[in-house]
């Protein structure tokens, strides 16, 4: 058994929370290179010139990537072996107030989702935890704006809709969100478990690297085939056309009930971001 002390927990919170919303990940900030590089349509290849000026400058600046530092989505890989001494959650929750508070990054919380009062300090955060095998915590902040993911959608589909119906509804999600969610976007999709299991999966899907396929060779074609029909749309870069509409699409499911067929898009922005610390 091993003993992870809430202050280290806080202190790497917060750490994250900076990271994560002044540093873009890696295969992101790749990925908009290689469609720069790849784009035909000149007014699409200026504005992801001035998306790539915009973080050229934020990094010389250490400044946020984005305006809207999001709501922190923190995810938590718990090993089994892992004894937290202290309250672990209540040290989560400080690490993002912290973090969001040294770093000097907007607060978008509202305590209430009626009365929409400002908690003042960006908590609390989301926390998602998964027990697993090992002596490690492995944490992960992606902090998500909401120019996005209001734009998410989730269906109860029929199971007569099968592949096609989930094709349809993903792609007129795209459609739909047309410039709002600050294109090119990234997708998270669900397929399958409950109502509230597969909005899960959505989100945990933007977690993977962009550019990693789904280790079932099934699902890996689908996100391909998705892929190129949501770049035919022609939205293009901030609305203003051209063929990079979406940088990555990560699919993730779930064993569900004989009579479902659950669907979730969870998408995000050009900023898709996340950080991640080894405890």
């Amino acid at each position: 058994m091993r003993t992870i002390s809430a202050d280290e927990i806080i202190r790497a919170v917060a750490r994250l929370c900076v990271r994560a919303n002044t540093v873009l990940p890696a295969d992101v900030a790749a990925s908009l290179d290689a469609c720069r590089a790849s784009e035909p349509w000149p007014l699409a290849r200026e504005t992801l010139g001035l998306l790539q000026d915009n973080l050229v400058r934020a990094g010389e600046r250490d400044l946020p990537i984005c305006q809207d530092t999001g709501m922190a989505c923190v995810f938590v890989e718990l090993g089994q072996e892992v004894h937290i001494e202290g309250d672990f959650e209540r040290a989560i929750h400080e690490g993002v107030r912290r973090g969001y508070g040294e770093g000097y990054l907007r607060k978008s919380m509202v305590a209430d989702p009626l009365r929409r009062v400002n908690t003042q300090d960006n908590t609390p955060a989301s926390i998602t935890v998964r027990i697993v095998a090992g002596d490690q915590c492995v944490l992960t902040v992606a902090p998500k704006g909401f120019g996005s993911e209001n734009m998410s959608r989730l269906a109860m589909l029929k199971p007569a809709d099968g592949v096609e119906g989930v094709k349809n509804f993903v792609v007129e999600t795209v459609r739909l969100a047309g410039p709002n969610p600050c294109p090119p976007i990234v997708l998270g999709v669900g397929i399958g478990g409950s109502f509230d299991k597969v909005a899960a999966l959505a989100k945990h899907a933007l977690l993977r690297p962009l550019g990693e396929a789904n280790p079932d060779s099934y699902y890996a074609a689908l996100e391909g085939e998705l892929l190129e029909k949501i770049n035919a749309l022609g939205i293009g870069p901030q609305g203003f056309g051209g063929k990079t509409t979406c940088l990555g699409l990560a699919i993730e499911t779930a064993p569900t009930h004989v009579a479902g067929l659950p669907v979730a898009v969870n998408v995000s922005c050009h900023v898709t971001r996340r950080a991640t610390e080894v405890l």
